[in-house]
């Protein structure tokens, strides 16, 4: 099987060709101190009851398409990985993050962060309910859009263990034309980034769903 994650260096992606390492990798003569490996360790005292609801974390309710976000992590061997940390953070329904340098022409809405947090249950699974994120353009090249993104933060026991990744959503006409998305180079890779939709999990007349799982080592990860 290929590497299911990217190269440091994709030119297309014109950031890398600043920021990829132009030397080889140092590993130093001696590994993490016990306290880098064994903590923090994360539980459910440190979470706020709305952590996972980045519809409810404001006065009102946010603009755009409510979804469901569920899945689980899950080891190499594909057993679930319970009290995981897992952040995630996206643009709003209008393709805007609220951050000083984004500053593209589309509203930001009062009653979005676009952050959330979860962990784990025992069974690996995690759920997040948010709004539908909006493309939006990041000058990489001419006409430049990012297709309809999550980012996904998972952590292990500590700071030192931690997989950052992006879950995408199915059929989206900016695929073809996205070198983050594309500098994965297998094409199985690629579509484990891709999330289903779930039916099931849908809430009549209030919200659609998604399913993704994410898997340690298989999941494409950002650098």
């Amino acid at each position: 099987m290929s590497d299911p994650h990217p190269p440091h260096l994709h030119p297309p992606y014109t950031s890398t060709v600043l920021r990829a390492p132009r030397r080889p990798l140092v590993v130093p003569k001696y590994g993490p101190d016990a306290v880098e490996l064994t903590g923090p360790v994360f539980g459910r005292a440190e979470l706020g009851l709305l952590d996972n609801d980045l519809t409810r974390q404001h006065a009102g309710e946010p603009l755009g398409e409510r979804i469901v976000v569920t899945g689980r992590v899950l080891d190499s061997g594909g057993r679930p990985v319970p009290d995981t940390l897992v952040e995630i953070w996206q643009t709003n329904a209008a393709g805007r993050y609220i951050h000083l340098r984004d500053q593209h022409p589309a509203p930001l809405d009062p009653n979005f962060t676009g952050a959330g947090r979860c962990l784990t249950d025992s069974a690996g699974r995690y759920e997040f309910v948010t709004i539908k994120p909006g493309a939006y353009p990041w000058r990489n090249h001419e006409n430049a859009w990012r297709p309809a993104h999550i980012h996904f933060s998972v952590f292990g026991t500590a700071f030192t263990q931690r997989l950052v990744t992006q879950m995408y959503f199915p059929g989206d006409p900016l695929f073809a034309y996205d070198p983050i998305f594309n500098s994965i180079p297998d094409e199985k890779a690629r579509q484990r980034l891709v999330a289903r939709f779930d039916l099931d999990a849908t809430v009549p007349e209030w919200a659609l769903a998604y399913q993704w799982d994410i898997v340690l080592g298989a999941t494409p990860a950002e650098d």
